[in-house]
């Protein structure tokens, strides 16, 4: 029988294995790890030699002013002439409010500039008894009107009290009753100025009387003025706000005027600015119109610490203030919105 150390004889399907060809496969696979090691090193080191990182991608967006309508006049919002995405010249009438309170002031001051006036030519003519009876007839008309109002006042407020009627009616019944009051002092005052006679003192106070009720008028046609409200300049009515039979306080806006002064704005680190200032001309990309187009700046802001870029390195490196530019387009740009995105091509 041969003898031979088993630990040399080949595989012969039993389980036995050549340590040598165990060893060749190790060495293959050793090689094959480092080649590919090596080659992806050699990779690395190409990209970090050759390829240079691209411009950072500096984005911003289209704007524009808006002009927010409102007015003096409180009340109800009668008629809208407009709707949301209209183009209007100025001039164009925007909105129609219609103010009872309002309109039965003026009434009421249009009334106490007439009794001034007449009290003032009775004062001019001297007392007459015919005066004094009419002064005094005017008066008793203020009482009575003011007692009205005072009834009237009364009702409401307990029916508001109950949640009956709004506040809105509780409110126009006590600025009549108040200038149901107010009528009524001035007529008891030209009553007794009346029977006390002429003197030069009377007169005065009586021009004087005609000069406040002049005034009054005048106040309160100033806020009717607003009872109309038209378009400041041409633009887009981008939102309107109520709906008609709303009711509007005063000075509360009713619907925003966008004019038509578009500009693109960025937010950049200072970095930045070293090619920029107020008249560069920059090109830039608007995504959504698949153009590019011309700009020129006019507006460099600092945004404040608040928008620092923050160094990343613990040293060898700063934190980079924010500055907002702005650049309007050398001609109209067809289709540009505010809000669209624009690109800064560096």
């Amino acid at each position: 029988m041969d003898t031979q150390n088993s630990n040399t004889m080949p595989d012969n399907g039993a389980g036995y294995t050549d340590p040598k060809a165990v060893e060749r496969k190790d060495r293959m696979l050793i090689t094959t790890i480092i080649i590919i090691l090596l080659i992806l090193a050699a990779m690395a080191v190409c990209g970090f030699l050759f390829i240079k990182p691209g411009p950072d991608t500096i984005q911003g967006q289209g704007d524009a002013t808006e002009i927010r309508i409102s007015g003096k006049l409180p009340g109800r919002v009668a008629q809208i002439c407009v709707e949301e995405g209209q183009e209007v010249k100025a001039g164009d009438t925007l909105v129609r409010i219609h103010s009872s309170l309002v309109e039965a002031r003026m009434e009421q001051a249009r009334a106490m500039e007439s009794a001034a006036s007449a009290a003032n030519a009775k004062v001019d003519a001297g007392t007459r008894k015919q005066i004094i009876a009419g002064a005094g007839d005017i008066y008793r008309q203020a009482m009575a009107a003011s007692g009205i109002a005072k009834k009237t006042y009364d009702r409401m407020q307990s029916l508001y009290a109950q949640g009956v009627v709004s506040e809105q009616k509780r409110d126009e019944a006590k600025a009549a009753y108040d200038a149901a009051k107010a009528g009524e002092a001035a007529a008891k005052s030209q009553y007794e100025l009346a029977k006390a006679g002429a003197q030069k003192e009377d007169k005065e106070a009586a021009r004087a009387m005609v000069n406040v009720a002049k005034g009054s008028v005048n106040e309160v046609g100033a806020v009717l003025e607003d009872h109309v409200l038209v378009a400041p300049c041409d633009g887009v009515i981008t939102v309107i706000y109520p709906n008609e039979s709303e009711l509007v306080a005063m000075g509360a806006p009713i619907m925003t005027l966008q004019k038509k002064d578009y500009w693109a704005v960025f937010n950049v680190r200072e970095n930045v600015l070293k090619d920029i200032k107020e008249g560069t001309k920059i090109k830039v990309r608007i995504p959504a119109l698949d153009k590019v187009e011309e700009m020129t700046v006019f507006y460099i802001r600092d945004l404040g610490t608040y928008a620092n870029w923050q160094a990343t390195k613990a040293t060898g490196d700063y934190d980079a203030r924010t500055f907002q530019i702005k650049a309007r387009p050398e001609k109209p740009i067809e289709n540009f919105r505010p809000g669209m995105s624009v690109i800064l091509e560096q």
